[in-house]
């Protein structure tokens, strides 16, 4: 004979706990995805589609002239320049925001506000984090936010402006970095694409190429020191300077 199954309050009341917390996790987790998703499209309004981070005069200059060295030049930019630095500053900003540390965040925001190596690149992270702090307060305010960005006392460059808005959301860090990296390089690669120019199709094989090296920079930055941070991507920064007094320009960096 089948021993019955005896189904008791307490075995009900952990199911229905399960699932209620189950649905509240995805739930939080479909919420922190719309919110990436849209912070980091090319269509939030932090004018990404006007800078070229150099790339303009690179292809001037004949660097970047297929697919092959547009890979190459942008997956140094990603280990070795701007976008392990980048990724480094959200981490740290977003890890003293999300604890409160207002005096370690000022001073990882004037870090990061300092460490450019043109004028044009100051321009470039400047203004797009001060339009993406902007936009996020007005259309996605959080509680704390006003606060955190008070407690600095220079302008939240764009890295470090994605990296508390995320912490003050509760978006979780792992993939508002993967996110920020892959925005940054699809900017790149569509800065490229009218430059060289690209088609469509060839565009998207340079980001498929990029997504091991976009692993491999959120993972380092991870768990990166302050200590850490340094760029050997000089003729990246070269091209940064260059571009000031390029004649044709299509960008503003």
């Amino acid at each position: 004979m089948t021993t019955p199954t005896i189904i008791t309050a307490t075995t009900m009341l952990m199911t229905t706990n399960e699932l209620a917390s189950a649905g509240d996790l995805a739930a939080r987790e479909a919420a922190a995805l719309y919110r990436l998703m849209t912070w980091l499209s090319p269509a939030f309004p932090v004018g990404g589609f006007s800078y070229s981070s150099g790339i303009e005069w690179a292809v001037e200059a004949g660097d970047i002239v297929d697919t092959a060295t547009l890979a190459d030049w942008l997956d140094a930019m990603l280990g070795d320049g701007s976008g392990f630095c980048d990724a480094t500053f959200l981490v740290h900003a977003y890890r003293a925001a999300e604890v409160g540390e207002d005096a370690v965040l000022r001073e990882i925001a004037e870090l990061a506000a300092a460490f450019v190596p043109s004028r044009e690149r100051q321009l470039e992270i400047t203004s797009q984090g001060r339009a993406f702090i902007d936009i996020t307060r007005a259309a996605w305010d959080a509680d704390g936010l006003d606060a955190m960005v008070a407690a600095c006392s220079t302008p939240l460059v764009y890295p470090v402006a994605v990296g508390v808005v995320a912490a003050m959301h509760g978006v979780p860090l792992v993939p508002t970095l993967h996110a920020f990296l892959h925005a940054l390089v699809s900017n790149w690669i569509s800065a490229a694409s009218r430059l060289v120019p690209l088609g469509q199709t060839d565009s998207q094989r340079v980001l498929v190429r990029l997504e091991a090296a976009v692993a491999t920079t959120a993972h380092r930055a991870l768990v990166a020191t302050l200590d850490d941070l340094g760029s050997a991507t000089f003729r990246a920064d070269l091209a940064s300077l260059r571009h000031e007094t390029q004649y044709t320009r299509l960008f503003r960096s």
